[in-house]
């Protein structure tokens, strides 16, 4: 599970559907029942900023804070504050030292190369959220549709195994990989804002 996964491509989808959100989406709905698009992005700017100190082993107040403790939300120039994160957090996990040994996200010690995988995941589905919420076409990073899929999976199957989201929601055997993935995660792939 060392092996490094290029987040480069995906960060940058997620800052080029930021960067195309516009002021009078922020206070939409998005996916996560308790996020309007704002605290969304917020939560973006954060998470963003947190997995470069997770990849870098900077263990401290970023790695070790609840990211539920709070809603997030932005603050002016937020959208370069989010590219540069952004960037900077696909740079962190290109390291192959990020990948090794164990690391914090959230107040959690786990082994990097997890946390790198869950770091990932946040980009893939929070790109969906945001995607959907300001209704922008949505193509995520095929590698980190994979991760994605290979992480949540094995989490949603069994008895013991606790959804790491939601209860699962039921697709069709032959859905396209981002709906299971959505599914997986608690979401339903069909949401969309009230009224559209």
């Amino acid at each position: 599970m060392t092996d490094t996964i290029d987040f480069a491509a995906q960060a940058r989808l997620v800052s080029q559907l930021a960067a195309q959100t516009a002021e009078d989406q922020l206070d939409a709905p998005t996916p996560c029942e308790a996020y309007a698009v704002r605290h969304l992005l917020g939560h973006l700017v954060g998470l963003s900023a947190a997995f470069q100190h997770s990849a870098r082993k900077d263990l401290g107040p970023m790695t070790s804070a609840d990211p539920s403790a709070a809603v997030p939300d932005v603050e002016p120039g937020w959208r370069a504050e989010l590219d540069r994160n952004l960037r900077g957090m696909a740079e962190a996990w290109h390291d192959p030292q990020a990948w090794e040994g164990e690391t914090q996200a959230g107040g959690v010690t786990l082994p990097a190369a997890m946390v790198g995988r869950f770091a990932l995941n946040e980009l893939v589905l929070h790109g969906w959220d945001l995607a959907r919420a300001t209704g922008q076409e949505y193509t995520p990073d095929a590698a980190g549709l994979g991760v994605s899929y290979a992480l949540l999976a094995p989490l949603a199957e069994g008895p013991d195994r606790v959804p790491v989201f939601g209860p699962p929601v039921e697709v069709a055997a032959d859905a396209p990989l981002l709906d299971q993935v959505v599914a997986l995660s608690g979401r339903r792939p069909d949401w969309a804002p009230p009224g559209s």
